[in-house]
C-alpha cells in the first residue's frame, strides 16, 4: 500500500505504508536493544556535572509544541551561562528579543512541555534537559537578567522532568566543529534570500529587507 504526497511544485511522492513502523513492538523487532547504563541514563534533577556544562553553554535549542501536537525548534544563545540554573530541579531562560512571532511563547501557553538541547562549541557531547515550562513577566525576575541596562521581555521557567548527556555520534558524524564540510563561502543562502524565495519578491524590496535585517542586528540584539 502506497501513500502518496505532493509537495508544492506537484512533485509526487510515494511512501509505502507497508514498511512504517506504527507499534513498539515493530520498532524493537527492527532495532538493537538499548544498553542498561543508555536505557536509564536520564535523572529527574541536575547532576554536577551536568549543571556545570549548563553553566558553560552559550547555545541551547528550545523545542515546543502547541495543543494540536504541532512541533517547533527555536534556537537560543547568549554568554556562557544564560540559562540560569536557579537550583537542582529550575532553570531560567530570558526570552530576548526575536521576530515577534512568538511561536515558543505560545505553544508553551498551550502545552507547556518542552526540551533543551545543550551545546558547547568545540565540544562533541551535549546535554538534553526535558520539563515542563512557564512564562513569568514577574519584575524582579525579570531584573535578574540585564544586558547592556536592558531586560528580556520575559523569563521561560522550565522546571526539570529528566536531565541527562547525549553522545558524540551525530556531532562525530557531521564533523560539526571541524573543517571538512564547511561550504565555500557565499554558497549558503541567506536570511534574506531566503525570505525572497518566501514572499516572491522583487529586487528593489530585496534591499529593504538586506537593510531592515541588519539595522535589527545592529540596534535589537537585546
Amino acid at each position: 500500500m502506497t501513500e502518496k504526497r505532493s509537495d508544492k511544485r506537484g512533485t509526487i511522492v510515494e511512501l509505502n505504508t507497508d514498511f512504517v513502523i506504527k507499534t513498539d513492538e515493530q520498532l524493537r523487532a527492527h532495532y538493537d536493544q538499548p544498553h542498561p547504563m543508555v536505557a536509564d541514563k536520564g535523572v529527574p534533577h541536575l547532576t554536577p556535572s551536568i549543571r556545570r556544562y549548563i553553566e558553560l553553554s552559550p547555545f541551547a535549542c528550545l523545542s515546543t509544541q502547541d495543543g494540536k501536537g504541532r512541533t517547533d525548534i527555536s534556537p537560543r544563545g547568549d554568554a556562557p551561562g544564560f540559562v540560569k540554573v536557579a537550583d537542582e530541579h529550575t532553570l531560567l531562560l530570558p526570552d530576548r528579543p526575536g521576530n515577534n512571532r512568538l511561536d515558543s511563547i505560545r505553544n508553551i501557553m498551550a502545552c507547556p512541555d518542552v526540551s533543551l538541547l545543550f551545546m558547547i562549541p568545540g565540544v562533541l557531547d551535549t546535554v538534553r534537559v526535558n520539563g515542563r515550562a512557564a512564562i513569568s513577566v514577574d519584575p524582579a525576575l525579570l531584573a535578574e537578567f540585564p544586558v547592556g541596562g536592558k531586560l528580556p521581555r520575559s523569563v521561560i521557567c522550565i522546571e526539570i522532568k529528566e536531565a541527562l548527556a547525549h553522545c558524540a555520534k551525530a556531532y562525530r558524524r557531521s564533523k560539526l566543529w571541524e573543517h571538512d564540510y564547511r561550504p565555500e563561502k557565499g554558497s549558503v543562502p541567506t536570511l534574506r534570500e531566503m525570505m525572497t524565495d518566501l514572499m516572491e519578491i522583487d529586487k528593489p524590496m530585496e534591499e529593504l529587507i538586506d537593510a531592515a535585517i541588519e539595522d535589527d542586528y545592529r540596534n535589537n540584539m537585546y
